[in-house]
């Protein structure tokens, strides 16, 4: 199956979405199944790990999430902890307790699982650092998340459905927050616009030369830098045939 530059970006997001989900974590095997249509080489498939990595993603073990806090972040989040700690233990029994009387419309039980997820915020919040937005602006987000959601538990069938219903709102919520506060979401948009551009011009060079074209051809007729174009083609995972080999092909 032939790789596109829209389907591979979308694929990548679609993984971090999954790492999140799962403690910041992919398995090996969930990413070779994601690409597994594509047969790529182990090149590309160490190019996908270098990405997953550079953006926190561990792989086959938790990422360390405390590297994507700022140092604003880090002051916050050491004041705002200390504040919940002054909040009661409650055990795992308690838990059970509190969702079963929340679910059954029981104000001050729904009051009181809003103070349980709100150490769960913390955590959800680390996933999404480093992404153009605060640590404080995300748990305030997910903060109202949780007190949205336990209004909404009658979207739910039984109290094993809380715990992902809550998790999905909180993360939903900063995942929105991040889309309209931070600019990665550009980001990522200019550099999938680059690679289709390279891929467009080399294809166009190839068409009339009848051969593959250097990187400094695509890059003079585009008004780029070889290492742009270089770039453009990491990104891709090599998938642009027209040009010959970027790795060996000589700088400007």
């Amino acid at each position: 199956m032939e790789l596109n530059q829209t389907t591979f970006a979308s694929t990548l997001e679609n993984l971090k979405e999954t790492a999140r989900l799962q403690g910041n974590m992919l398995t090996t095997e969930q990413i070779d199944e994601a690409f597994a249509e594509w047969n790529l080489q182990d090149e590309q498939k160490q190019l996908i790990l270098e990405y997953l990595k550079n953006n926190k993603v561990g792989i086959d073990e938790p990422g360390d999430v405390d590297d994507n806090l700022s140092g604003e972040d880090v002051n916050f989040l050491g004041m705002y902890l200390e504040d919940l700690k002054e909040l009661p233990n409650v055990s795992d029994g308690e838990k059970r307790a509190v969702k079963m009387s929340a679910l059954a419309g029981d104000a001050d039980a729904k009051n009181k699982l809003v103070e349980i997820f709100l150490p769960e915020v913390v955590e959800i919040s680390k996933l999404y650092a480093g992404q153009g937005a605060l640590v404080e602006d995300l748990i305030g987000e997910g903060n109202v998340a949780i007190a949205m959601a336990v209004t909404m538990l009658d979207c739910v069938e039984n109290i094993d459905e809380i715990d992902g219903f809550v998790t999905k709102m909180i993360m939903d919520s900063m995942e929105e927050y991040i889309g309209e506060n931070s600019d990665s979401k550009q980001v990522d948009e200019i550099v999938l616009n680059k690679v289709n551009d390279v891929n467009d011009k080399a294809k166009e060079l190839y068409d009339n030369l009848l051969r593959k074209v250097t990187v400094k051809e695509v890059a003079d007729e585009l008004g780029a830098t070889s290492d742009e174009v270089r770039e453009a083609v990491k990104f891709s995972a090599s998938n642009i045939d027209y040009i010959e080999d970027a790795e060996t092909d000589e700088a400007d």
